[in-house]
């Protein structure tokens, strides 16, 4: 296997580069969606309870079966996959965010508009800073999941890693077929860790000294 990755490894540093590239772009997509929503939504119950059941039921569906229906609307290519990674990359952020901005502390809110603190300016400087610490954990699982729905979407001629998976599937028994998916499947994992470290390491830049945990 240590061959195959030597042989491969500009194949291999190039899919990885498409793959994290996908992957973040389509998750900074998907929070600035999932945060737009959860502004307008926390505030409500009823609204709040909505966003929730819509982001439990959209982890149910199967990755294979969204990506099939987008594929005979949007076809082959990267559209699709930027449009499921980022559907399925704001479930959990969108989640995550409403329950954050939700149990902000009413007293620190009321404190702001008592000096006053105008609603949005609240919003930036008192409620999205108190509650960015459950927004990043969002944020943090819905990279990793986000990781591998990137390498089922090469099921749609999609960019990244996953076509290394697919590739070695297609023809099992064949020279090199298992360790073209082992490899694929190995530095995915392997980029989910490195991503959630540097996700770590960005909480601690972007979290207060105060709130952090």
């Amino acid at each position: 296997m240590w061959e195959y990755v030597v042989d491969r490894r500009d194949e291999i540093l190039f899919l990885s580069y498409q793959h994290v590239s996908l992957v973040l772009q389509c998750i900074l997509l998907a929070t600035a969606i999932a945060l737009l929503i959860a502004v307008f939504v926390y505030r409500s119950r009823r609204m709040t309870e909505a966003a929730n059941s819509v982001s439990a039921i959209g982890l149910t569906i199967p990755s294979f079966a969204f990506l099939g229906i987008l594929l005979t609307v949007t076809g082959f290519g990267i559209t699709t996959s930027v449009i499921a990674l980022t559907f399925y990359g704001a479930l959990p952020i969108l989640r995550n965010a409403v329950v954050g901005l939700a149990g902000v502390d009413r007293t620190a809110v009321e404190s702001a508009r008592g000096i006053g603190m105008s609603r949005i300016a609240t919003l930036l400087r008192v409620e999205l800073p108190l509650a960015w610490p459950v927004i990043l954990a969002g944020i943090r699982v819905s990279t990793q999941m986000t990781m591998g729905v990137a390498a089922i979407a090469a099921y749609v001629l999609g960019p990244g890693l996953g076509s290394l998976i697919f590739a070695g599937l297609s023809r099992l028994g064949g020279a090199g077929a298992v360790y073209s998916t082992l490899t694929g499947t190995i530095v995915v994992v392997l980029l989910a860790l490195v991503v959630d470290v540097l996700l770590v390491l960005v909480g601690r830049l972007t979290t207060s000294k105060g709130i952090r945990v």
